[in-house]
């Protein structure tokens, strides 16, 4: 926020509503934060979130952190300890019996829960787990629980006594988020006034938008002071399932009246459609944006199939914007020969201590090392790994699969040929 980024994106992709849940909780309250500090930001969007459970990253399925280059090559990247969620660091185990073990949470007020996960890791650094078919607090005090797995304790590989627990599943945790978990709402204040014919509610928001409504009825002095204006205020801030809440309520009559509830639900409604209307109309909507004439140059003046050109309108934009040469993308079937799937700072040579660079200089080895031919293979493909070091960069090749040309062929893809010239 501090460079000017004003958009963030969030990878979301395959992952399930907890997750997403627990993601936009979290980074919602880190913007907030920051926004609160500093008067020079304010929000894009009225309201604010509140949420009714406590967001931690750590708790969604994940392989640990990385900073993936920002500070350059540090240590590797890749996860080889584990593909799985090893979960949140949680106790250690104290006893083990013939259908079940006692384990001590490292936190005092740690509750479990039948169903939970819980993970370790055997003494060849696997990680293993197991769910809990029941739990029982032995000692709380101690912060002891009694657990019995849904496999035989034979089976469950090197858990000992001191065996650390991480725990990757929390089932009072997902009974949570899949509640209703968010609610955004935007302040108001209500001010209540007298009027000779009746009342007159005035509605003001968070973004400055006032409206009104106003009732005629008898005014009928209170016979319990206290408790009419206390109903009164009440009732007034019921603002239920709008979009608003009540921020500050202000009853500024002469004397207390008593009001019937339906006559309050009837202001109140009045007033917060009347103020839900002035923030329609007064809602702006920006113009779209002129483009520039004529359009800047492309730094480059040729594309190749990596700038994913699949479409005709994709073309067009590059060629207005004067590149001449302009590949189309892999997807559209044209590149017959082997070609670049993916190019990564990540090094499978790096991971396996086969790089040059690290060699170099070390006595024995420096020389030693050589560019071998490695490939990927997933089921029927293989996939050539090519390493251009001086960018360290390592690309993964592969050619056009069979079965899609075949399908090309059967069903042709109308596309722009390869090297198209830019009209003019």
């Amino acid at each position: 926020m501090d460079a000017g980024i004003r958009s963030f994106k969030i990878e979301g992709r395959y992952k399930d509503i907890a997750y997403v849940k627990n993601a936009t909780a979290h980074y919602r309250l880190l913007f907030d934060e920051l926004i609160d500090k500093d008067p020079a930001l304010a929000r894009e969007s009225s309201g604010r979130c509140s949420f009714g459970f406590t967001p931690d990253p750590e708790r969604n399925f994940n392989r640990s952190g990385t900073d993936y280059f920002v500070n350059g090559r540090q240590d590797d990247i890749g996860a080889f300890d584990s593909p799985k969620h090893a979960g949140v660091p949680f106790g250690s185990v104290v006893r083990v019996g013939t259908d079940h073990f006692d384990l001590e949470t490292d936190a005092d007020d740690a509750v479990m829960n039948n169903g939970d996960g819980l993970t370790w890791w055997d003494l060849q650094g696997e990680l293993n787990g197991v769910p809990l078919n029941v739990v029982k607090l032995l000692d709380a005090a101690k912060a002891q629980w009694r657990v019995w797995p849904n496999e035989p304790i034979s089976e469950l590989k090197d858990l000992r006594r001191h065996t650390v627990l991480y725990r990757n599943r929390d089932m009072a945790w997902d009974r949570a988020l899949e509640r209703r978990t968010a609610d955004r709402r935007m302040a108001v204040d209500l001010r209540f006034d007298e009027t000779p014919e009746g009342f007159v509610l005035t509605l003001s928001d968070e973004d400055g938008h006032i409206a009104q409504a106003e009732i005629a009825h008898a005014h009928e002095p209170a016979q319990n002071a206290d408790r009419a204006e206390s109903q009164l205020r009440e009732g007034l801030a019921k603002l239920g399932n709008t979009i608003f809440q009540a921020r500050q309520v202000d009853i500024a009559t002469s004397r207390p009246w008593f009001l019937p509830a339906g006559v309050i639900n009837a202001l109140r409604r009045d007033a917060v459609a009347a103020l839900e209307a002035a923030r329609e109309a007064a809602r702006l909507r920006p113009p779209r944006a002129q483009p520039v004439q004529p359009p800047v140059p492309y730094p480059d003046d040729a594309l190749s199939y990596l700038a994913n050109v699949f479409n005709h309108r994709a073309r067009d934009f590059y060629a207005r914007h004067g590149v001449k040469v302009i590949e189309s993308a892999y997807e559209s079937h044209e590149l017959l020969g082997e070609a670049s799937l993916m190019i990564t700072k990540h090094c499978v040579r790096y991971s396996l201590s086969l790089c040059p660079k690290q060699a170099k200089g070390v006595t024995g080895v420096q020389g030693t090392i050589r560019a071998e031919p490695l490939t990927l293979r997933h089921g029927d493909d293989t996939l050539t790994l090519r390493f251009d070091c001086k960018p360290c960069e390592m690309h993964v090749v592969g050619k056009m699969r069979k079965n899609v040309l075949q399908q090309a062929s059967a069903q042709p893809i109308n596309f722009y040929r390869a090297r198209p010239t830019a009209p003019g």
